[in-house]
């Protein structure tokens, strides 16, 4: 009686810790809060709450890169340019640590927990968006060469991301082949089964070269506006062969290349960009796959993974009035385009990991209760105790990753004008929503404006090129 009251408090004991443990497992909640804030534009709460959680300030530690960049966006949405930089600088840095750190064990600690127990380390959209918002900050604080730099790191991150990828691919394919279990993932049922249950994840092809158009569009407008023209018409070219159906850029791409011709610099004329609504999330589905063993031998049995949840527009566009000529905002690039793209890529290796996981420890506790048959005769329980822990921590770790940079938009759009006499502009959301930015004297002027959702206020940057007329 006594061994029996014993082990039913060991397995009480190790039950809890598992609990604590897993409840550890994903900022789930954390980002939740976060979002609560930044869709109520009290970017003040969300920064604070951010940098909060932030836990190491030199060497990352678990969801420190996530919550630097979520702290970054917070303060750039404030205005506060320089701090936002600053926490850049620092995502950055986390990235850059990540990049020359391989563990082997991270794998196996996915494979053996979840990939949670694995520090967030950034995705290539990440590095390359970082640097897009710092060049956009120090244009604001009128720090012209700083942002040339930052462009200009954005647009090689990007180069060398499709090389990146497929080096990727191929380890995580070679990792699987490798793997116990590894032959399960590319098994029929299973992609049915994964396309059946997330027909979302086939919805999006990736730009070219996975190419994000924005970035290469946002770098022509700043070397156009600052008279370099020929980068700004290479540029250019290679925006239009990313989104052909925006015939404004293509109207763009013609009027730059004549004035390469003619010998003139692009003059009086001004670019919006309309940053609208907010990004996806991530949010878990389980599922149950015809691969597993079920049976009364087994306790428990699953698989959880992460799917991205897509959120709203602000808008659909925005209306310019200017000396009496409405213009209209156009997408030039999609967020969640990118973004699906890159998670597209990664699921592999997460449904990897997430299979193997699972048969591992589901075969577990099939070994354990067949164990247990045997020395049942014996009235040894030793064995059937081990197959319900095993179960219960199968049950307990069976969580997805959710981690994600949530304070991204959904979407850019761009419209283009000449400078009107009067150096004001009327901007009129679908909904009625009007405002009015004056412009300064100066020979080009980029009007950024960032919309997260409808009902909240606009943030708008007016950053001037050139000298004064």
């Amino acid at each position: 009686m006594f061994k029996l009251i014993m082990r039913k408090i060991s397995l009480l004991i190790f039950s809890v810790s598992l609990v604590l443990v897993a409840g550890c497992n994903t900022p789930k909640e954390q980002l939740l809060m976060f979002d609560g804030h930044f869709e109520a534009s009290n970017y003040q709460a969300a920064a604070a709450y951010a940098e909060k959680n932030i836990k190491n300030k030199t060497n990352p530690a678990r969801e420190d890169l996530l919550w630097t960049l979520q702290a970054a966006a917070a303060k750039r949405a404030l205005k506060d340019y320089a701090g936002s930089t600053g926490e850049f600088d620092k995502a950055e840095e986390f990235l850059k640590f990540y990049d020359l750190r391989f563990s082997a064990a991270d794998d196996m600690a996915a494979v053996a927990v979840n990939d949670n127990v694995v520090p967030y380390k950034g995705q290539e959209y990440d590095g390359v968006m970082a640097n897009v918002y710092k060049a956009l900050n120090f244009l604001a604080q009128g720090n012209y060469d700083l942002a040339k730099v930052e462009f200009n790191r954005a647009l090689d991150r990007q180069r060398r991301t499709k090389e990146h990828f497929e080096k990727e691919i191929a380890k995580t394919r070679e990792s699987i082949q490798k793997a116990q279990y590894g032959s399960l993932v590319n098994d029929p049922n299973t992609q049915r089964t994964i396309q059946d249950r997330y027909p979302q994840l086939y919805e999006y092809e990736p730009y070219m070269d996975y190419i994000n158009p924005f970035v290469t569009y946002l770098a022509s407008i700043y070397f156009n506006a600052t008279g370099d023209i020929s980068t700004a018409r290479n540029l250019l070219k290679e925006t239009v062969g990313l989104v052909p159906e925006n015939k404004s850029i293509a109207n763009e791409f013609e009027e730059t290349e004549a004035a390469i011709f003619t010998g003139r610099t692009i003059k009086n004329t001004v670019w919006v960009i309309f940053e609208n609504g907010l990004g996806p999330r991530k949010e878990e589905f389980r599922i149950d796959l015809p691969l597993f063993i079920v049976t009364d031998r087994v306790q428990y049995a699953g698989i959880a993974l992460p799917r991205l949840e897509y959120r709203d527009i602000a808008f659909p566009y925005l209306l310019i009035d200017a000396n009496g000529v409405q213009y209209s905002t156009t997408v030039v690039g999609s967020m969640d385009r990118v973004i699906s793209s890159e998670f597209k890529k990664d699921y592999e290796g997460i449904l990897a990991r997430a299979i193997i996981s699972t048969a591992g420890k589901t075969l577990t506790q099939y070994a354990l209760t067949n164990q247990y048959d045997e020395d049942n005769r014996r009235s040894e329980d030793g064995a059937y105790i081990g197959s319900i822990m095993v179960a219960l921590y199968s049950f307990l770790t069976n969580a997805a990753d959710v981690r994600i940079w949530t304070a991204l938009p959904k979407e850019f759009q761009t419209a283009r004008l000449q400078m009107p006499q009067n150096k004001a502009l009327k901007i009129t959301a679908v909904n009625g929503e009007t405002f009015d930015i004056r412009l300064p004297d100066c020979d080009n002027v980029l009007v950024y404006i960032k919309i997260t959702q409808r009902g909240s206020p606009p943030i708008c940057d007016v950053i001037p090129f050139g000298k004064k007329l």
